[in-house]
């Protein structure tokens, strides 16, 4: 005799008061479980890689700024431009190298802002190389 030939062949109960669980709802209960809520994301956070900033030495400066001066000069004629720049990132040290391919619509000297016709605008400490590009 088995432990279980009381109950065997009784029938399946179904609940007069409460609705029958469909089949998504009783999955669900076996869904796993994360404990720690935001742990696999500030994993991946913590294992995404950043660019350290590269610090230009004087003569790299010197040339970055004649080229800035003659685009300063020439913002009638809207140069095109191809700038690398550093992007410092919002959640941990160092950051992203971006490149910009457009038209310089304004410099601000005082600020050390460059503004693009496409809107971008760069810190100028920012910029890692310039290129001016004839049309």
């Amino acid at each position: 005799m088995s432990n279980y030939d009381d109950i065997i062949n009784l029938p399946h109960h179904v609940s007069s008061t409460r609705e029958p669980m469909t089949l998504y709802n009783r999955a669900s209960q076996f869904a796993p479980f994360s404990a720690l809520t935001g742990y696999d994301e500030e994993i991946k956070e913590t294992a995404r890689l950043t660019d350290r900033k590269i610090e230009l030495d004087e003569d790299t400066k010197n040339i970055l700024n004649q080229k800035i001066i003659f685009l300063f000069n020439q913002i009638n004629l809207k140069p095109k431009v191809n700038i690398t720049y550093f992007v410092p990132d919002n959640k941990k040290n160092g950051g992203i190298y971006k490149s910009v391919f457009a038209n310089v619509k304004k410099i601000d000297n005082v600020n050390k802002i460059i503004y693009f016709y496409n809107l971008e605008k760069i810190n100028i400490d920012d910029i890692l190389s310039l290129e001016i590009i004839d049309d």
